[in-house]
């Protein structure tokens, strides 16, 4: 690690204290037990700067020393997780048929979409929608873009959408539309 040059985080020291907190509507009282690591962050050779993290674990458990409940959340921890990865496997793993042209044709697929949320985004005259649109998380997108609920109404020889909800991304939608009409009529 050290002749390549990788990021390595080494515990100093850790310490351990407990305190007993009741929030404001409940009437029981809970057991705080919260952890102290000081850290050492190091890339390669060079010691870059020390970290202070805090880990916090709140239980009814009164019976078990500060350090055993630790122990104890941690063992469990792990345990949900090998449970979640033996029950559900990696997620890359996991495609949507079972042969090669159809997985191949879903990759196609959704490089596409992540190509149209580009394109939209950089189609935009201003910086600041922009700057939204292509940092925007792909989910987000979706949401807020392409599965917005519409009504159609054909009538007068024209055909109307209707929306039926909106959300923040509304106005910056609508904008995009009048600019792709002068863009698609010149």
């Amino acid at each position: 690690m050290r002749q390549r040059g990788y990021e390595n985080i080494r515990l100093q020291s850790e310490q351990v204290a407990e305190w007993t907190y009741r929030p404001g509507k409940c009437r029981q009282a809970y057991r705080v037990v919260v952890v102290r690591k000081n850290l050492t962050v190091e890339k390669g050779e060079l010691r870059m700067f020390d970290d202070i993290r805090y880990f916090f674990y709140i239980t009814n458990d009164t019976h078990k020393t500060a350090e055993k409940v630790v122990h104890f959340t941690l063992e469990r921890c792990n345990q949900e997780n090998l449970i979640e990865q033996l029950k559900n496997g990696v997620r890359a793993l996991h495609v949507p048929a079972h042969d090669l042209v159809s997985n191949w044709a879903s990759m196609v697929i959704g490089a596409l979409a992540w190509n149209l949320k580009a394109w939209f985004g950089l189609l935009q005259p201003r910086q600041d929608d922009k700057h939204l649109i292509l940092t925007m998380e792909f989910k987000r997108f979706l949401r807020s873009f392409l599965l917005l609920p519409c009504q159609l109404i054909c009538g007068g020889r024209r055909l109307l959408y209707r929306l039926l909800s909106w959300n923040p991304c509304v106005p910056l939608l609508l904008r995009s539309v009048e600019l792709f009409r002068k863009l698609k009529l010149t």
